[in-house]
């Protein structure tokens, strides 16, 4: 009730006849029962014949079928409407269920984000030591040697060397130009 009171003028009207049309409709129906079961008895001797009171009578019960039906259609169309107004006036349970979903959506946004800079940390920390590893191999030194240039370690930066696969042994958190583009974060 406390809710009905704090609605418009004009939707508190709108629900007072639907209330309206509901209790019309349930009496009509049940008005129309009584009256079928009431014409079911058979009466004693009237001065119209049996064939002709007969008649009457499935004429009458016809008649009011038919009210049940019209009123049964009628309850059917205020369900339709009462579901029509509370979708298109319900905006407080709307309004929640915006709210859930969003904060559903920030949850799921953030927890990607840990896993995310979680797995940018687990792969900068495997790089590394895939770095590590490739430039202390003989592999490397070998393909340094046909070039015929020294590798550049530790004092490429000092001697104006340039970004990329130089300079990996003395710089722990060194992953190249384009390495670090890749995995830091504007966290």
């Amino acid at each position: 009730m406390a809710q009905q009171r704090a609605l418009p003028q004009s939707k508190e009207t709108l629900l007072q006849s639907y209330n309206k049309r509901l209790k019309d409709d349930i009496k009509s129906i049940m008005d129309n029962f009584t009256e079928i079961i009431k014409t079911a008895k058979i009466e004693d001797e009237t001065q119209v014949s049996r064939a002709t009171q007969g008649e009457q009578d499935n004429y009458e019960m016809h008649v009011r079928a038919a009210n049940i039906v019209r009123a049964g259609e009628s309850l059917m169309k205020l369900v339709s409407d009462l579901k029509q107004f509370l979708i298109l006036n319900d905006f407080p349970s709307v309004n929640e269920a915006i709210d859930q979903r969003s904060q559903q959506l920030r949850a799921l946004q953030e927890e990607c984000d840990r896993k995310l800079v979680a797995l940018r940390d687990e792969v900068s920390i495997d790089l590394y030591e895939l770095e590590e590893e490739y430039y202390s191999s003989r592999l490397y030194r070998h393909s340094s040697e046909e070039i015929h240039t020294p590798p550049l370690r530790g004092k490429a930066k000092q001697k104006g060397g340039t970004s990329g696969s130089q300079g990996h042994g003395s710089d722990p958190g060194f992953l190249g130009a384009k390495g670090r583009s890749l995995f830091t974060s504007s966290h």
